[in-house]
């Protein structure tokens, strides 16, 4: 007895390799198998002439199994032995079977004696394995096959429709709504659905069976009342059955694939355009924001205020910590976005990306670039401005102190001045008058310097732009004005009392002789001159003000000491956190390009191992705020300078934003790797081998390459620039490569290699990054979709006509996607156009940017 006893090869036969053959035995089971098989049978055999009755008795002889098989598979087999002997019959089934094993099927204990016997499970098994292989192996639906391809066809089709949910090939069709949807999804003038119920399966069933056999040339398989009467209808049975009607829709199976692919193909356009217009907004709206900014800080109109220029530093300190942040992730995203979507594009077949004129990735760093410099003068601006107001503001008081203490000096100094006491004064009185006189013109000549220093600090104020310079300057004159005035008034009274004091000495010597006589009286007046003289002192008061303000220095200098610590306390707290951050940051950057640049184990790994990393730089924030704050209360303290670090706070902000942005660009560039390998094939080995090359001559460690370093690259590779582009060969060692460039000279084709540049620096930015490298070196094994492709699918949809309709469209494809088209198809203008005929060709095309869209 001959077997077949080795495995099958194919996966889908896997569950049914050990089919049940106690199943077999079960009466209704092997009563549906048996209708169904032979109904299915007969399906094929009419096409020849024939038919069978019996399914285990009409192919005993193998002569209508050998017919079967040519049949359903359009090829000869061996010719048949006609003998009507026991031998001869086993030698027939023996060819039948043989052919089955020819086409990649294992039977498993079937032998040609069982069936020459008339064994029933067997020759049902036998028949159950041929209609595996012929009628549902090649199945495919969504990169599923056979069986799992078969239910999920089933369920894609019924999904619409209410009451029905197809799990399986057996309780999940007894009520008949499932054959009835399958029915009406691709003939729905046939059933009128809305009319079935789902409690009237017998009516659903035979309403299925009766249009298939009529309409659909599908003949019945099944009785209703078999499978409503039994709790598990069998699933080799309907399988067979729900076989037949995927195959008699093998027509609009195509036109369904072909819808696929174009709804495939335009979700990809449709993804790429949002990513456009979002790149394009986004670029948009942070140009616009740049444009908007710097003018602001460009604005150097000086406040006339230490408040209001404390609050223009405010103001600039909520912009670096509140304002810009987002802009600057901002722009890391818009990178990002933007190597994505090249990446997409490559990996689709599209051509580059080019944003519109002054929206360049290049073109915003530009503008970044002039806002960060404008940036920096203006915080510079600001720190000086307020140390000058600081400076204008100590000028200014100590202006007004001088002024007052002078003001008060001088009052009634006028009135004095223009007395005429010495009208009535006697010699004595106007001798001390005289000396009381010189004493006030010593004081006077004491009192310029401080006139002379009160119009010093209003000079300078004046040459420091001090907003209230003219009160300065009006009370400045006033004193001057005024000082002058004194000095003509002291010098006329001097005047006046020397002519009263020579006037009187004459007089004196007139009663010089009477005051001869009259000593006693004359010593006594003089006594009571010098007495009222001894008792008139000057500076008494004064004096007493100098005392008082001793201890108010004192006190002020007491409240300078300790402001002074305060500030050196906070130097050093600002100081001990930026000499920690600062190196941090550095070590982390350093951290990152080693990363980056080494790339250990698979690219899941090292997303996986640099999203962990982003977490802790994350996590490291509050620590970035603490130091902001501690930098506020510095500035607010209006300390300018710091001996205890060389980190300012600008520069704990700018490494920060960097440091963030590297991470996010580093793990945008693993992520874009990853699309690549998938789209490509690209195994991990020859991944690690790109990277390796490419490191090789990223000598500066810029994660890009030079043109001349991506030359040299492709050589050591390779590749033949000179003309074009050869495959991979593998790398060289180091005495191949140098052998290499001296037999090329570095004399590369300069057209070629523009030509490859445009491929891997479509925006001209002259440099390779790893991205677009890798892109290029495996740009010819992308399984790609192509305008060719695309134009077939809608020929097929359009009926194999030249053009499609609205109509059509709207029919074949999900309506979002067909008013996609419609809206972005031209007119048909062939000469079998008709009205309402769009053009699918040229938008085919159009879609991969081979002509405009």
């Amino acid at each position: 007895m001959d077997h077949y006893d080795s495995q099958q090869t194919n996966d889908y036969m896997q569950p049914e390799e050990d089919w049940d053959r106690d199943l077999l035995l079960d009466p209704a089971w092997e009563k549906q198998q048996r209708k169904t098989f032979t109904a299915w049978c007969n399906s094929h055999l009419r096409k020849a002439g024939t038919q069978i009755e019996n399914i285990e008795e009409d192919f005993r002889d193998g002569l209508k199994l050998m017919l079967l098989l040519e049949v359903i598979s359009g090829e000869r087999l061996a010719k048949p032995e006609r003998g009507k002997m026991r031998v001869h019959k086993i030698s027939n089934v023996n060819k039948a079977l043989d052919f089955i094993a020819s086409k990649g099927v294992k039977l498993v204990s079937i032998g040609a004696e069982e069936i020459v016997d008339g064994n029933v499970k067997m020759t049902l098994g036998m028949i159950w394995t041929i209609i595996l292989r012929f009628a549902i192996q090649d199945i495919s639906v969504e990169e599923t096959s056979a069986k799992e391809g078969l239910l999920l066809w089933c369920q894609r089709k019924t999904a619409p429709y209410k009451n029905v949910n197809i799990q399986n090939f057996h309780i999940s069709w007894k009520d008949g709504l499932g054959f009835c949807a399958l029915i009406h999804r691709h003939r729905p003038e046939l059933i009128d659905y809305g009319k079935l119920r789902k409690d009237d399966p017998l009516t659903n069933l035979n309403t299925a069976f009766d249009v298939a056999e009529k309409y659909l040339d599908i003949p019945k398989m099944l009785d209703a009342e078999d499978i409503v009467g039994t709790a598990r209808p069998d699933e080799k049975a309907i399988m067979t059955y729900v076989s037949s009607f995927y195959h008699a829709f093998s027509g609009a199976q195509k036109a369904e694939t072909a819808a696929n692919r174009i709804c495939k193909v335009l979700a990809v356009n449709q993804e790429n355009e949002q990513l456009m217009e979002d790149y394009e907004k986004l670029a948009s709206d942070l140009l616009e924001w740049i444009r908007r900014t710097i003018p602001w800080l460009e604005n150097r109109v000086p406040e006339n205020t230490m408040h209001a220029m404390q609050q223009k530093l405010e103001d600039f300190r909520d912009y670096r910590r509140l304002h810009k942040p987002p802009k600057v992730q901002e722009k890391c995203q818009l990178e990002i976005n933007f190597n994505t979507l090249q990446t997409k594009l490559r990996l689709s077949n599209r051509p580059a990306f080019m944003p519109s004129e002054g929206r360049m990735v290049s073109d915003i760093n530009n503008a970044w670039g002039c806002l960060e410099q404008v940036e920096k003068g203006y915080e510079e601006w600001l720190l000086n401005e307020i140390r000058r107001l600081e400076r204008l503001d100590h000028l200014a008081e100590k202006f007004r102190q001088k002024a007052s203490i002078h003001e008060a000096w001088t009052d009634g100094k006028e009135a004095m001045l223009r007395q005429k006491d010495y009208e009535t004064a006697t010699l004595s009185e106007i001798k001390a008058l005289l000396k009381k006189h010189e004493a006030f013109e010593s004081d006077l000549a004491a009192h310029q310097d401080r006139v002379e220093q009160i119009a010093a600090i209003a000079q300078e104020l004046n040459e420091l732009d001090y907003y209230d310079s003219p009160s300065v300057n009006a009370r400045c004159q006033k004193i001057c004005d005024q000082w002058d005035n004194l000095g003509a008034l002291t010098q006329k009274r001097r005047e006046a009392l020397e002519r009263t004091e020579k006037l009187l000495e004459t007089i004196d010597q007139l009663y010089l002789e009477y005051a001869k006589r009259a000593a006693p009286f004359n010593n006594w007046m003089e006594g009571a001159m010098e007495d009222l003289q001894d008792t008139f002192i000057v500076h008494t008061i004064e004096e007493i003000q100098v005392r008082q303000l001793v201890p108010r220095r004192d006190q002020a200098l007491t409240e300078e000491h300790a402001r002074q610590q305060h500030n050196e306390r906070l130097r050093k707290q600002f100081g001990a956190q930026a000499n920690v951050i600062g190196p941090w940051i550095q070590t982390k950057m350093e951290e990152i390009g080693r990363i980056s640049i080494e790339m250990h184990g698979t690219l899941e790994d090292q997303l996986s191992h640099l999203r962990q990393y982003e977490k802790s730089i994350v996590n490291y924030k509050p620590k970035i705020d603490q130091l902001e704050g501690d930098h506020q209360l510095i500035q607010e303290a209006l300390i300018f300078d710091n001996k205890h670090t060389n980190y300012t706070m600008e520069h704990i902000r700018v490494g920060w934003e960097q440091l963030l942005t590297t991470i996010a660009r580093t793990i945008n560039e693993v992520e874009n790797q990853i699309l690549t390998r998938d789209a490509k094939g690209i195994s991990q080995e020859q991944m690690n081998e790109f990277r390796a090359s490419f490191n090789h001559f990223d000598r500066d460690h810029s994660g890009t390459l030079g043109p001349e370093e991506f030359k040299a690259c492709l050589i050591s590779l390779g590749y033949d620039i000179g003309n074009d582009p050869q495959k991979k060969t593998g790398m060289m060692d180091t005495d191949d490569f140098r052998a290499c460039l001296i037999s090329m000279g570095y004399n590369m084709g300069e057209a070629e290699f523009a030509r490859i540049m445009s491929i891997v620096d479509p925006n001209r930015l002259g440099v390779v990054t790893f991205q677009a490298f890798i892109d290029f070196m495996s740009r010819e094994t992308a399984d790609t979709d192509t305008a060719d492709q695309v134009m077939a699918s809608f020929k097929i949809l359009a009926g194999d006509k030249n053009y499609i309709t609205v109509e059509e469209l709207r029919r074949e494809l999900p309506p979002d996607q067909a008013e996609y088209c419609i809206a972005r198809m031209a007119p048909y203008t062939g000469p079998d156009s008709v009205p309402g005929a769009l053009d699918y060709m040229s938008f085919s095309t159009a879609l991969y940017g081979e002509s405009d869209l």
